[in-house]
């Protein structure tokens, strides 16, 4: 019976198990649905915020019409001697391979980057990549928390300054952004692009291709007032928009990962149910077998 009682007791902690990945699947789903909206409404935002900031700047075309570090310091191409590597990571696990995925990543360009000898600074943000990196005397210039706690705008824009002041000050050379770019609930793609300096987007969408075809054609652009102001403006409102949009596609991956996670533990939680009632049942029936036996024994004996 002893036997029994173990096996009981494992099935009502697999069954409780089974509750809190059920409950996490369906709170991972609900968010994600507005994560999910969020994404769809600032990716053409920051598809065009690049695009225009990048045709302005004149990337691409004669040497004379690209803007320099006079008309704007964030503008400053050097040798690449120093990276800064802006790695975005979650607070909590339970979300699959995700953090894996991206720290693997992340350490991966590291070692790269130092094997082609340069140096690299890191910036981290959320608990999981500070323990790992930490784990691993990697070169951790800054660890940003409470980033998740409240995801906006502002947020975005007091990571740009932390991020940002190294640039400014010289000590990096470029800032690369290494994040898992949402795609569906079940697949998230790691992305490590450049932040500053300016580079052309990415290929937009096929729905786009039209569109951005017009803007690879490095249009001739009149300045009014001038394109150092313009830069002024345009340039702060690319690198917020292009790290909440790192954040916001993070988030929307994390929590995609972390409901497939959870739907696959309530699974294999149910699996083990279904495995541990069949040992029972059958434990018991051998324990009411054994019993049997022995009154029938005892009967016989006293006939006897």
């Amino acid at each position: 019976m002893a036997n029994l009682k173990a096996i009981r007791k494992r099935i009502s902690s697999v069954k409780s198990t089974q509750k809190i990945t059920r409950a996490q699947k369906m709170v991972a789903g609900a968010r994600l649905t507005r994560a999910q909206q969020r994404i769809q409404a600032l990716r053409p935002f920051a598809l065009k915020a690049t695009q225009v900031l990048a045709a302005v700047v004149g990337q691409g075309g004669d040497d004379e019409a690209i803007a320099s570090e006079d008309e704007h310091p964030l503008l400053a191409r050097r040798a690449e001697k120093t990276v800064l590597l802006l790695v975005i990571t979650s607070d909590r696990g339970l979300c699959g391979a995700f953090n894996t995925n991206i720290l693997r990543a992340a350490s991966r360009i590291w070692h790269e980057r130092e094997a082609a000898g340069q140096s690299v600074k890191i910036v981290t943000i959320g608990r999981k990549g500070r323990d790992f990196f930490r784990r691993r005397n990697a070169p951790v210039l800054e660890v940003l928390t409470g980033v998740w706690e409240k995801l906006d705008i502002e947020q975005a824009r007091n990571v740009a300054r932390k991020v940002l002041t190294p640039f400014v000050q010289g000590q990096v050379d470029s800032i690369y952004i290494v994040y898992n770019e949402f795609k569906s609930a079940m697949s998230q793609k790691v992305v490590a692009e450049p932040l500053i300096p300016v580079h052309q987007p990415a290929a937009a969408p096929a729905a786009e291709n039209a569109e951005a075809h017009e803007w690879s054609s490095n249009p001739e652009f009149l300045f009014e007032p001038d394109r150092k102001a313009l830069l002024d403006s345009l340039v702060p409102i690319y690198i917020e928009v292009s790290i909440l949009r790192a954040l916001y596609e993070s988030q929307a991956s994390e929590l995609g990962s972390r409901m497939t996670a959870m739907e696959s533990a309530t699974k294999k939680a149910a699996e083990m149910i279904g495995k541990y009632t069949l040992i029972y049942n059958r434990a018991r029936q051998a324990a009411i077998t054994t019993e049997l036996m022995e009154i029938i024994s005892g009967a016989e004996a006293l006939r006897s």
